[in-house]
């Protein structure tokens, strides 16, 4: 047993989630858990965190992320070996609206991985977190929920869905020891964006976003927009009305 942190990443190979474990551990040693799919992946992500802090322990682990039954079997496993100080849950993906459009079994998969599997996974760590009485949970949504656009708005409903629940979770826990946090990245150069940047999207960087969600979650903020301008242009497009709305192409 350490009295180091135990931080546990759902998603560890996504290029925000692995950026968020190295500023973790430049600024401490902690004992972290890589949760993934596909377990070569997650240990080229583990391989990297150990060069970089030799003195951490980082574990890999495998996990189904659409069945309940695989989900909470993963988060008993994780909370066996003691509480969980930090889950932070990043997995997702960037489906295309049209395919979605075109294809119910395409938009299911992309709300089932963007809005439930997250809900899941987050459910499962408050469960286990109102009994240790104490832990952060930050799940990874979007400003893309924030208000339906015809240009993504499948995955900004299940990422909608992400909001609504980390609210309610916040209310729940209001009081407590337990903390939830809602992220809301703006679009981010990552690998799942690669198509937005080769048509010439403008992108945030990756370390940027990851450090705010890293100093976000240390700070205690409930809502972390990254970057932070995000905050101001979602609070616009939130309250447009719907005739001006409905004219604009985004």
């Amino acid at each position: 047993m350490t009295n180091r942190k135990k931080i546990v990443i759902i998603g560890a190979t996504s290029a925000i989630a692995e950026h968020c474990a190295r500023l973790w551990l430049v600024k401490e040693a902690a004992d972290i858990v890589l949760v993934g799919r596909e377990r070569p992946r997650i240990e080229r992500v583990a391989t990297d965190l150990k060069v970089r802090s030799p003195q951490s322990a980082i574990t890999v682990m495998e996990s189904g992320f659409l069945e309940p039954d695989a989900i909470l079997k993963t988060v008993t496993d994780i909370v066996a070996s003691g509480p969980v100080d930090i889950a932070l849950i990043a997995h997702g993906s960037l489906p295309e609206q049209a395919e979605c459009q075109a294809n119910l079994e395409t938009c299911r998969a992309a709300l089932d991985v963007n809005g439930v599997s997250p809900v899941l996974f987050a459910e499962a760590f408050a469960q286990a977190m109102e009994k240790a009485g104490r832990g952060t949970i930050a799940v990874i949504g979007s400003v893309a929920g924030d208000r339906g656009r015809r240009s993504n708005y499948v995955y900004g409903a299940a990422k909608g869905l992400v909001t609504r629940y980390v609210q309610g979770l916040q209310h729940r826990f209001a009081g407590k020891a337990v903390k939830a946090v809602l992220i809301k990245p703006g679009p981010t150069d990552t690998p799942m964006t690669a198509h937005l940047k080769f048509n010439g999207a403008k992108l945030a960087p990756v370390d940027d976003v990851a450090r705010q969600i890293v100093d976000g979650i240390a700070a205690g903020k409930p809502v972390i927009y990254a970057p932070g301008k995000w905050w101001l242009i979602m609070m616009i497009i939130r309250h447009l009305p719907a005739f001006i709305f409905n004219k604009m192409n985004i």
